[in-house]
């Protein structure tokens, strides 16, 4: 799979985080620079999937805030900003930036690296980040499945409603946990499947439709996936009637 990496240019580019040299180790009279872990390559990806998944998300990139705004008014801004109070980075990697909606929460002390599969997307993240010079932020096209950073890169991980339309759910979350700091932590806003049987089965039988349509899962089990990829769950807040959206806290073993 052919993967872009693009930095953030232009006018959001003076925004963007500078990467802080590693502390050296002494060696005689000369100082050396310990050498950084090998990109550990994840399994197979479903490439048909990814293209879909990035297909759909293109498509809906120029409408995709008018989609979305009425309940980005009412209740996800409130729950963005909520969970943006408990970043304490100093170096964060929010996985599916999408067109930007978190940055204007972004704190003002950490360096957030977005990341997102949609090209188009991230084009108008570019121009939200443009609007807020104070926040430090890198913007770069890539698949939250196959992350091209190190080992332990990062001190947290946040994204929100993403892991609903990534094609291989457990293997991105596999790829933050090993980008991410022992003792690192993951912070999610996610809507899944219901708890109450007579809601959680509607929802199953619609779910290949409406992830045909615009990519997205509406009955996945994202706690446990969670846990699949070796994440340690501390907290699971419900925040809606049926337990549909919830915040999840975890952290790196």
């Amino acid at each position: 799979m052919n993967r872009e990496t693009k930095p953030v240019t232009g006018t959001a580019a003076k925004t963007a985080t500078t990467e802080t040299a590693r502390p050296g180790t002494e060696t005689g009279t000369e100082t050396t620079e310990p050498t950084p872990k090998a990109v550990q390559r994840p399994a197979a990806i479903d490439e048909r999937a990814t293209r879909h998944a990035r297909s759909r998300y293109n498509a809906i990139a120029p409408i995709y805030d008018l989609m979305e705004g009425l309940v980005e008014r009412g209740r996800y801004s409130r729950w963005r900003q909520e969970l943006w109070s408990l970043v304490r980075g100093p170096k964060v990697l929010e996985v599916g930036v999408g067109t930007g909606k978190n940055i204007p929460y972004y704190p003002p002390h950490v360096a957030v690296t977005g990341v997102d599969l949609s090209e188009r997307m991230l084009a108008r993240a570019r121009k939200v980040a443009a609007r807020h010079p104070d926040r430090q932020v890198t913007l770069l096209q890539m698949d939250a499945q196959q992350l091209d950073f190190p080992d332990e890169t990062f001190d947290e991980v946040v994204s929100t409603f993403v892991f609903c339309s990534v094609p291989d759910p457990v293997l991105g979350l596999q790829e933050a946990l090993r980008v991410t700091k022992p003792g690192g932590r993951l912070l999610m806003l996610e809507h899944m499947l219901a708890d109450p049987s007579w809601l959680a089965r509607p929802m199953q039988l619609l779910d290949p439709l409406v992830y045909w349509l615009i990519g997205v899962h509406i009955a996945r089990r994202t706690v446990e996936n969670v846990q699949k990829a070796g994440w340690q769950i501390e907290r699971v807040t419900p925040l809606s009637f049926g337990n549909i959206f919830r915040r999840i806290e975890a952290r790196k073993p």
